[in-house]
């Protein structure tokens, strides 16, 4: 094994949650007066966390968003993640691979660590995640583009920044594994190759991961 501790983000790597998440943000900035499109979320705020759409609507608008934006939000994304979220295809080939060759993993996400817990328990992917593993930008200062939380998760996970890969497929995840002196392998899903730059390599489906940490 290449890394002594692999890293996944969250949404659009380990649950099928950008379609989801991205569609009800732009309808829910539309309904309070930001209009703003699916492709415009994606754009503008996958990978990210919430205080950045606080940030760029309040830049853009020089309005705020009501203090309770985040609580409807959320409400509204753990009701449609009940109804309609999956696991990404193959990914639970790829942690049951980690785990039968002994591999450290963990994950590091933009999303509440509430978020995180409603995702992994509808797709059933928390018995692969207990607390030990999970980390959230709640836990930092500064969520991605800044390095601080993949740095943080290898400080808690114990290993050092240069031994770790991270598993992203948003622009802003890629420049924060970079900044964070990580390799980064960029999942293309969802997201064209040409705005991850900084990747080490690129990867299409999770059938090719398991190729790419060995």
């Amino acid at each position: 094994m290449r890394y002594d501790l692999v890293i996944f983000d969250n949404d659009g790597v380990l649950v099928d949650s950008e379609a989801i998440s991205n569609t009800l943000l732009a309808a829910y900035l539309t309904e309070l007066g930001h209009p703003t499109s699916y492709e415009d979320s994606l754009r503008d705020y996958m990978g990210s966390a919430m205080h950045r759409v606080h940030d760029l609507v309040e830049e853009r608008s020089g309005r705020r968003l009501p203090d309770d934006f985040d609580d409807v939000f959320h409400s509204r994304v753990f009701a449609a993640f009940e109804r309609e979220l999956q696991p990404v295809v193959g990914v639970v080939d790829v942690l049951e691979k980690l785990v039968a060759d002994g591999v450290p993993y963990c994950v590091a996400s933009s999303g509440s660590h509430e978020r995180i817990r409603v995702g992994h328990r509808t797709t059933g992917l928390d018995r692969w995640f207990d607390a030990e593993r999970v980390f959230s930008a709640q836990d930092v200062g500064r969520g991605k583009p800044a390095p601080d939380l993949f740095l943080h998760a290898a400080e808690r996970m114990g290993v050092a920044a240069d031994r770790c890969v991270v598993v992203e497929d948003s622009p802003l995840g890629v420049r924060a594994a970079v900044a964070a002196g990580m390799e980064v392998l960029g999942f293309t899903a969802m997201t064209p190759a040409e705005r991850l730059v900084g990747a080490t390599q690129l990867f299409g489906s999770m059938c090719e991961l398991a190729d790419l940490l060995v």
